[in-house]
Parts: C-alpha cells; structure tokens; sequence
C-alpha cells in the first residue's frame, strides 16, 4: 500500500514500506586501515576477554554512514565524497554499500 508524504523540499513523493521511491540508501563503512593502531578496538577486545568472550581473535572500530540520494546512486561522487568528506583516506580505508540493482 502506498501512502504520499512530503519530503525535505516540500515535494509530494509516494513512500513504501517507509523508504522514498526514487531515493536509494548508500552505506558507507570506514575502518582503520590494517596498519594502524586501534586503542579503542583494543579496548573492547580486552573487555570481550574479561567477560569470559574468548573466542574473539581481533576487533576494529570504525563509522557507519547511511546516505539517502535521489535517484541511481553515482558510485564515483559517492566515493568522492566519502574519502573527501567521511574518511581521511591516510589512515582509514572505505567501502561503499550500493542498494542491489533491480531488473524492474
């Protein structure tokens, strides 16, 4: 079932199932790179160990970024902007969670 709501411009859009038609949802996943020192993964690893957890060998922390953006998602500006704007690209590595293409 469809239902019309506003979006940020003020524009009638269809919604379904709560996600704008015409709108795709981007990840965005931004780690240390391998090379370099992660206190905070440490941190966590050493408390998983405390509290009896064992079995986990290493943990790297990092950002999660969900993007909303009209239309097709143009891998290039996504990626642009996610190691312009998201990520220093010296030290953290990036990858890009493109919604799955449709044949419809």
């Amino acid at each position: 079932m469809h239902d019309r709501s506003a979006d940020r411009r003020g524009v009638s859009a269809l919604r379904r199932a709560g996600t704008l038609i015409g709108v795709s949802q981007v990840v965005v996943d931004v780690v240390l790179k391998p090379e370099i020192s992660d206190p905070q993964g440490q941190a966590v690893l050493g408390a998983l160990g405390r509290l009896g957890h064992t079995g986990v060998r290493s943990v790297r922390q990092g950002k999660h970024f969900v993007l909303e953006v009209d239309g097709k998602p143009d891998e290039a500006e996504l990626r642009q902007i996610a190691e312009t704007l998201l990520a220093n690209p010296v030290i953290e590595d990036v990858e890009l969670h493109l919604p799955a293409r449709t044949t419809d």
